[in-house]
Formats: structure tokens, sequence, C-alpha cells
């Protein structure tokens, strides 16, 4: 059994994919080529954002966003201490401070309240509140209506990092649409992988646009020769975006599926672990299905003895790792991130898993 089954999307468009390839190969465009800025507008128009750049990967896609908005030496940025080691990286990277907030002990994302204690201590040590990231986490939109509403009231910069949510929507809003600057990874194992690496930002602001175009490449001007600014290099390559176009193509489809699964999931579960929760009004795209369990472990070698597989993400909390363990953090602690990563794991999550497949997990966890 497969935890996320590439292998079974890939004979669903191979054929599509093998002609996107062979189009690539024949134009020998592999930088920026046609299928790139193809790729960008109708990644912004899914999601109902009017500007989506692309990049090399997720973690640039963040260090870019950093970048344009002026994050720097002295700046505070205030993120999720659950979350993947990338969204506190990337304001490490350009020389500011994260501090971390605690979590929604039901939806893993920012809790709001944390995020005004943390923004208050930033004060306090000496730091300038520049930006918020809130993570869309396992899929699931951040409560991104009480954050704009604080980032709003203290003049923060919104970032909305949707490496694993992008496509999971707030009424009629999507992810990407939401703050200043929303950034998304392509990683393989995200709902929406290319095969190799991959990553874009997308904004309502024509100039943040301009400049995170120009961020990508070297800081260029007008001029292939003048570099207006430092920047860096993270370019899409051309083969990765057309392998998107076809993925992008069926991804409304998928995230339909990827929700069929996680309510069989629910119905089955809920009576005997804690089962995701889904606000009203919000829409996962179920980048992971999460459960939670007082001995985690022993569940997972018991699903393990039965041939499924079952992940934890994450194990720790940035605040406890090496690298982070320094940096501010919400002076009330962080105690719900850290229960969560005690007692969370995730089971196989695709939009092609079938019943079949699907039953043999529930029955195994049902039989604990």
């Amino acid at each position: 059994m497969q935890f996320i089954d590439l292998a079974a999307q890939q004979r669903q468009i191979r054929d599509k994919i093998d002609a996107r390839i062979a189009s690539v190969l024949d134009g020998g465009k592999y930088i920026m080529g046609p299928e790139v800025r193809e790729l960008e507008g109708k990644l912004a128009e899914f999601c109902g954002a009017k500007h989506c750049v692309s990049c090399a990967n997720g973690t640039d896609a963040l260090v870019l966003a950093m970048m344009a908005l002026g994050v720097g030496p002295g700046d505070a940025v205030i993120v999720p201490t659950f979350t993947f080691a990338a969204t506190a990286e990337a304001p490490c990277i350009v020389g500011a401070t994260p501090v971390f907030a605690d979590i929604d002990p039901d939806t893993y994302n920012m809790d709001p309240e944390s995020l005004t204690r943390c923004i208050a201590v930033a004060k306090e040590t000496g730091l300038t509140p520049k930006a918020v990231i809130a993570v869309d986490l396992f899929g699931l939109p951040a409560d991104y209506d009480a954050i704009t509403e604080i980032a709003r009231a203290h003049d923060l910069k919104l970032i909305g990092d949707s490496a694993q949510g992008w496509g999971g929507t707030i009424e009629d809003r999507m992810t990407g649409s939401f703050g200043d600057i929303t950034t998304t990874s392509f990683f393989p194992a995200k709902p929406l992988g290319c095969y190799g690496d991959g990553g874009a930002v997308f904004t309502d602001d024509a100039e943040l646009a301009t400049l995170l175009d120009s961020l990508r490449v070297h800081g260029k001007g007008t001029e292939k020769y003048d570099n207006v600014r430092i920047g860096t290099n993270s370019r899409l390559d051309t083969l990765q975006a057309a392998i998107l176009l076809e993925k992008l193509a069926i991804y409304g489809d998928e995230i339909e599926a990827r929700n069929r699964v996680a309510a069989r999931y629910t119905q089955a579960l809920h009576n005997k672990f804690k089962t995701p929760h889904v606000p009203d009004g919000y829409r996962s795209i179920w980048a992971q299905y999460t459960l939670q369990a007082e001995g985690r472990d022993g569940v997972m070698a018991a699903l393990k003895e039965e041939g499924i597989p079952s992940v934890v993400y994450y194990p720790r909390p940035l605040h406890t790792q090496s690298a982070y363990a320094d940096y501010p953090m919400d002076p009330n602690g962080l105690a719900v991130s850290e229960a969560a990563a005690g007692n969370v794991f995730s089971l196989p999550m695709h939009p092609y898993l079938d019943e079949e497949t699907q039953d043999r997990v529930i029955s195994a966890l049902q039989a604990l």
C-alpha cells in the first residue's frame, strides 16, 4: 500500500505528460519557456489571484516573499511552531527573527490569540513586527478572517504559506487570494506536485508581482545585464511547468476525490480517534489526513504489521529543534503544539485511494 500513490495518477495522464515533455524538447526553451508563462496564467486563474510568479521551490517562494516585502534584520515574523522548517527558515535567511506562535487544537493552524501575544513579545524584545506567515497545514486554510484583522491592526504584512493547502477554500475564496502574498510548493508529494522541485508566489499587487519577477532572476532590470537590485536565481524549469499544466487540468477533480476519501475516513473513525476538524464554510484539500491518539506509536506499529503505512507530521515543533531553540515565542508557551506533536499521525491519502484499500486501513484501526 502506498502512502501517496503518484504512480496511479501518472497512469491517468501519462500520454499527456509525455506529449508535453516532447513539446518542450522540440522547442528547446528549457528555462522560462512558454509553458512557464502559460502555467502562471492558469494557476492565477484557478485560485483567483491577479498575478502568479513561479520559482524553483516552495522555500524560495517564501524567501522571495520576504525579500519583496522588505523583511530583514531587526524585523520579527510571526510563524506557527507546528509546521515544516521552511516557514521559519525563510525569515532567518533574510536576517529577520521568527517568533513562534501556538496552534488551534482542532485545526492545527495558527491560533489568532497566540499571534497577538507574539506581536507583543516581539516588541518587548526590541524587534519590529513586520509580517505574519499563516500556514494552511494539512490542506486546511488558516483562519484568515481573524489573522487578517490582527495583521491590519498592527500594520503587519500577511503571507499565506500554502505549500500544503493551495486550492483550499473559505466560502467563495481560495488560498492564493488571501493576504499580501501567498506561496506554494510543487514538491512531488504535494497535492499539486511536479516531478522535481518547483514553487510559486501569488499576489493581487502588480508592483509586488513585478518586483518578484525581478528578484527571481538575479534582480534583473529592463536590460539583461543591468541588475537593478540584489536578487537570486529561482526559476521554474520549463519541463516542470509542462508537467504541472497537465496535473492542474485534473486538479479540481482530484480535490473532489480527496474530500470523498476524507469523508469516509471521518465517518468510520470519528468515534475512536480525534479526527480532523473542518470549520463551517471551509474546504480542505487534504494534503494529509491526520488523526490523534494517545499511544500513537503502538497504533502505528499495529498498522505496519498489516502492511499499512503511516507518517508523523510533525514529531518536533520548530521551537524544540536545535536551529530554532533560541528564538522568541508565545509567552504563554506552546503547549498545544507540543501535545499535537506527541499524538498525531497521518494515514494514506491521495485521490486514487480506492474504497477496498481504504477499508483495509479503517478495519485495522477499528480493530485496535
